[in-house]
């Protein structure tokens, strides 16, 4: 699990748990043939509870990551707080 996310050069701590789960994605809606590199219709989301760096006192901000089904890394879906 994540102890950090960086996004649009700023860093943030994980300060809760994440909560994870799987998505089922309609490709077909979107493409003619599944994307190369997939070879599961399931992505994995993390959503994190995150503050600005290392600062305990900062409010804490709602990010939902998917899995990039090509590289393995994530990427930012929402930011729930609009901070990010």
């Amino acid at each position: 699990m994540p102890t950090a996310v960086v996004c649009r050069g700023r860093e943030w701590s994980v300060g809760a748990e994440p909560v994870r789960w799987f998505e089922r994605i309609n490709w077909w809606e979107t493409h003619r043939r599944m994307p190369k590199g997939r070879s599961r219709v399931d992505v994995e989301i993390l959503q994190v509870q995150v503050r600005l760096g290392s600062n305990r006192n900062s409010a804490l901000t709602t990010m939902v990551l998917e899995r990039d089904g090509l590289g393995g890394g994530w990427r930012l879906r929402e930011s729930l707080a609009g901070a990010a």
